[in-house]
């Protein structure tokens, strides 16, 4: 239960109304080591309450020690997407309602203006993008010096959207603070632990293991298709099966989200979507009628594969495959949340199969191929041959590896320094 953590009584009441009962692994991990002031580097994946890890350790700091003159942010919350900020911030006034504490919400895409009140009054816990919030910075609006407590989530995502020089300027402007919690789904390659030594001073190491109820329940396939226009087909045909009840579907460049977006109105298949250079009020807007259930397919590139908190997707979709393994574990991410089952299904070309074989060996298992008898393929599958992938290992083994993994990554980094 939430009270094991010694938080005050509006806290707990918000919990409570929120619906949360138990918590999750990574909130039994987290909170109690947040709670003494330590540095955390923390791996969890997506869906299993990362959020809510965060937010209710920084909350109860600032009701611990409350302020004592009025001013600049307490607490500095940095998140890859604009839509993944927008949610945060939603979480934390939800989490925190009862406690009278403020949180503003800082991204690009919005009229420099809209943030007047919270650049000009007092705000507890800012949530922002690092690309406008340093503008500010850099413009004498906003002062990084009071901040006591920096958050820096999705971390894996914001290194490869290439903020890692912004954030790196941001986090010297709050080279004053107390604490740094660096929170990645994954910890894929050297990058990240190498970035969190950079900014964690003597981290606790944390990866949680969800329980069968926390993890994602999702049902994973793919399709061998000729070339883009068998690719098309089968997206048809899949949107419009009966058990499709809502999906994102995924596109590498926002020309191809465009072009579905066209074809799948023209099949009577109505839809949103978003791409990178939407107006912000455009890109809220598409995602309040997908979140209400007016729409039920979302078109997007991978400004929407983080940030996109919505329980009830049925269905993933890759008309692209990503290039990177880390970018598909993401966006398969948003279907099965907090338990729930879900369906990911690839639409894979034969250039696309090295992709394949890299996803199988990091997932230890092989992609079932499925077919659609009236779309059948021509050609046979490329091979790509991957013993890896074929090896199978037991739950309790892929932990093991995991963690062995993990702790020569970092034995490496700290060689090299």
């Amino acid at each position: 239960m939430f009270e094991q953590f010694d938080l005050d009584s509006e806290l707990l009441a918000c919990v409570k109304e929120l619906g949360y009962k138990k918590p999750t692994s990574i909130q039994e991990l987290v909170i109690p080591k947040a709670m003494t002031g330590k540095d955390i580097l923390a791996s969890a994946p997506t869906g299993t309450g990362k959020t809510a890890a965060f937010l209710l350790p920084i909350a109860q700091h600032l009701l611990d020690y409350p302020r004592t003159k009025p001013g600049f942010p307490r607490v500095l919350i940095l998140t890859p997407t604009r839509e993944l900020a927008i949610q945060i911030g939603q979480d934390s006034e939800n989490m925190t309602k009862l406690a009278k504490i403020k949180t503003g919400v800082i991204t690009g895409g919005i009229n420099y203006g809209s943030h007047d009140d919270i650049l000009n009054s007092t705000t507890d816990i800012l949530v922002a993008t690092p690309g406008r919030l340093l503008e500010y910075i850099e413009n004498e609006q906003f002062d990084a010096r009071e901040v006591e407590i920096l958050i820096l989530d999705e971390a894996d995502r914001m290194l490869d959207m290439g903020f890692r020089e912004t954030i790196n300027r941001i986090v010297g402007e709050a080279r004053w603070r107390k604490q740094t919690m660096l929170f990645s789904a994954t910890l894929e390659g050297a990058g990240v632990i190498r970035f969190a030594k950079e900014v964690l001073t003597e981290p606790e190491f944390l990866t949680s293991n969800p329980s069968r109820k926390e993890k994602a329940k999702i049902h994973q396939w793919l399709h061998i298709a000729d070339d883009s226009q068998h690719k098309v087909n089968l997206l048809l045909n899949i949107l419009k099966q009966q058990e499709v009840e809502r999906a994102v579907v995924f596109a590498n460049k926002r020309e191809t989200v465009q072009y579905l977006s066209g074809k799948l109105y023209a099949e009577e298949l109505p839809c949103v979507w978003l791409e990178g250079k939407m107006l912000q009020d455009k890109r809220n807007k598409a995602i309040e009628r997908f979140k209400r259930g007016e729409i039920k397919v979302l078109v997007a590139t991978d400004v929407a594969s983080r940030g996109l908190d919505i329980d009830d997707i049925s269905h993933v979709i890759n008309f692209d495959l990503p290039r990177k393994v880390d970018i598909y574990i993401h966006r398969i991410g948003r279907t099965g949340r907090a338990g729930a089952k879900g369906t990911a299904i690839s639409l894979v070309e034969a250039h696309d199969m090295p992709v394949v074989a890299k996803i199988e060996r990091y997932q230890n298992e092989r992609l079932p191929r499925r077919i659609i008898e009236e779309l059948r393929p021509k050609h046979k599958e490329a091979r790509v041959t991957s013993r890896k992938a074929k090896v199978k290992l037991t739950t309790a083994q892929k932990k093991a590896k995991a963690k062995k993994q993990t702790k020569k990554k970092l034995k490496r980094v700290n060689a090299k320094s």
